[in-house]
């Protein structure tokens, strides 16, 4: 079966206030979904910037990332040939630590390798399949895969259980005296579905703004 990608907002919201009473009061204090999609022409450029982003938060990171880019541009932009192009030094010298270089290196060979899809191959693809083939990337676990299928694909049924703040979130939302395991989450999420997307950004909203 094909993936379902596009999804009617509305519709989602709906669904999601019919079936847990307690979210649906989250999305009345919350108000209208409006997930912002980050733009990337390729998953080279996408998956460079959940890189250059693991572990540093803000300015730091913006500025490694447009240094990296700059250091991209002069030999055609954000893709694994130019990354090719630019030396250890220079991508040294914009920031990047000796780990996030290694991953950069080995998203550009998968990318040669096929293993890392075209973004046209991407959307065709299931969210477990892009799962499995994008963490075969050095330094690319499940969690920056689902922030890619959210963020950046638009994929409406993503539950990404490893994140901090949703397991944060639901542990408030829902009342729950111990840290909420995994499972106990996805049991939940179960009547969410197929928009647990949409539901994972009213989590992150119900902590403020800066967790989406």
């Amino acid at each position: 079966m094909r993936p379902r990608h596009r999804y009617d907002p509305a519709e989602a919201v709906a669904h999601l206030r019919t079936n847990d009473d307690v979210l649906a009061a989250l999305i009345d204090r919350t108000g209208p979904f409006e997930l912002k999609l980050l733009k990337a022409d390729s998953l080279f450029e996408a998956l460079l910037r959940s890189i250059v982003y693991q572990q540093l938060h803000g300015k730091a990171a913006a500025t490694i990332h447009a240094r990296v880019l700059a250091l991209l541009d002069r030999h055609g932009g954000p893709n694994a040939s130019s990354l090719a192009a630019v030396s250890d030094e220079e991508l040294r010298g914009a920031g990047l630590s000796r780990a996030k270089l290694a991953a950069t290196r080995d998203l550009a060979a998968k990318c040669g390798a096929g293993v890392v899809p075209s973004l046209r191959e991407a959307h065709k693809l299931a969210d477990d399949e892009l799962v499995t083939r994008l963490t075969e990337v050095r330094g690319i676990g499940p969690w920056t895969v689902h922030m890619l299928l959210i963020f950046h694909l638009g994929r409406p049924d993503v539950m990404p259980t490893g994140d901090f703040a949703i397991r944060l979130a639901f542990k408030n939302l829902y009342r729950k005296r111990r840290d909420p395991k995994p499972e106990v989450i996805l049991q939940h999420a179960r009547r969410w579905s197929p928009y647990r997307s949409v539901a994972s950004w009213y989590l992150w909203r119900s902590l403020g703004p800066a967790q989406e």
